[in-house]
């Protein structure tokens, strides 16, 4: 993760976020004044921003809405009140409803953010000023500090790009905290052909096998939010093993770019929440698997099972039966 310190100071009333990035000024600058990238990173994992409207001039306003994986939403609004590319920017930052204007019951800041080249890359250094010790309370009880430094941990996918970023790693498993898992898969695909091989039974039945030696018996999908699902693998000719399932409800369908589920296994009582983000870049697709558990037992106990050496088997197929076609 590149956030290297957050702190909280209440005599000077501030928060500030230092960052350590591998890449060079210019390219920094470019993610935090572009939307398209600039939404990547904005909000934290399972709570992705959209930028609504861009005005990146002094005086102008940027709006935005973080979407949560059960329908809810956050927005905020920035003012620009200084620019000074590539090297820092300043903005008031307020929580705002969807047509960004702001919320006079919640607190607004201002933040500055400046860049500085270092042997490394470049650091980032971002401080929130606040207007009273209340106001800096009230957003660090929202959970300000592990949010900014979960949505900076999606800052170096941006910046590197996908292949740079991804490539070759397989499927990478990252424990953010006690119930949360970021799992990510490089494929060398267009997005929407990804999209519906998660989407269309007779393309899920071709690839979501894990391990050689099984079939998907059983494939019936949710289409539109408030469905449930159900499906279903058993072991063929001499493969050992018994036959299980997964069921749950769709929360969330953004076709091609986001669905989110529950899911238990079929007699158990144990749920997780999936939230699945697909980004492409030059030809190929980031799938990108955040996992919800109830408890670090639970995650540790299903991340036991060999659940990233079943999914690699299964995105290997991916590519191999479908996306080289």
């Amino acid at each position: 993760m590149p956030v290297t310190d957050v702190t909280t100071d209440a005599k000077n009333l501030t928060m500030t976020v230092v960052a350590d990035l591998a890449a060079p000024i210019d390219r920094v600058w470019g993610a935090y004044s572009d939307p398209r990238q600039l939404e990547r990173f904005w909000g934290p994992p399972g709570w992705p921003a959209t930028f609504t409207h861009w005005d990146h001039t002094v005086g102008g306003k940027a709006n935005y809405t973080m979407n949560g994986p059960r329908g809810e939403k956050a927005s905020g609004t920035w003012e620009f009140l200084e620019i000074d590319g590539p090297r820092a920017f300043t903005v008031l930052d307020s929580f705002a409803d969807e047509s960004g204007t702001p919320d006079p019951n919640l607190p607004s800041m201002r933040m500055t953010f400046t860049f500085e080249q270092t042997a490394e890359g470049t650091r980032m250094v971002n401080t929130s000023y606040f207007a009273s010790a209340e106001a800096l309370e009230t957003v660090v009880s929202m959970g300000a500090v592990e949010g900014t430094t979960l949505a900076m941990s999606q800052l170096d996918a941006v910046l590197q790009g996908l292949r740079d970023y991804a490539q070759g790693k397989g499927t990478n498993v990252e424990l953010l905290d006690d119930t949360h898992v970021r799992i990510t898969r490089l494929v060398e695909g267009p997005r929407e052909l990804v999209w519906r091989a998660h989407n269309e039974p007779e393309l899920m039945k071709k690839w979501l096998l894990g391990p050689d030696g099984w079939e998907m018996t059983e494939c019936v999908l949710a289409t539109e939010v408030g469905q449930s699902y159900r499906t279903s693998w058993a072991p063929t000719g001499d493969t050992e093993g018994e036959a299980f399932g997964f069921e749950g409800e769709s929360l969330l369908i953004d076709a091609p770019k986001r669905s989110v589920q529950t899911e238990r296994m079929i007699g158990m009582p144990i749920e997780t929440l999936n939230d699945l983000n697909l980004y492409e870049e030059d030809g190929a697709t980031l799938i990108t698997l955040y996992v919800e558990y109830l408890d670090k037992e639970t995650r540790d106990m299903i991340l036991a099972t060999g659940m990233a050496d079943g999914m690699e088997a299964s995105y290997a197929r991916l590519e191999r039966e479908l996306l080289a076609v």
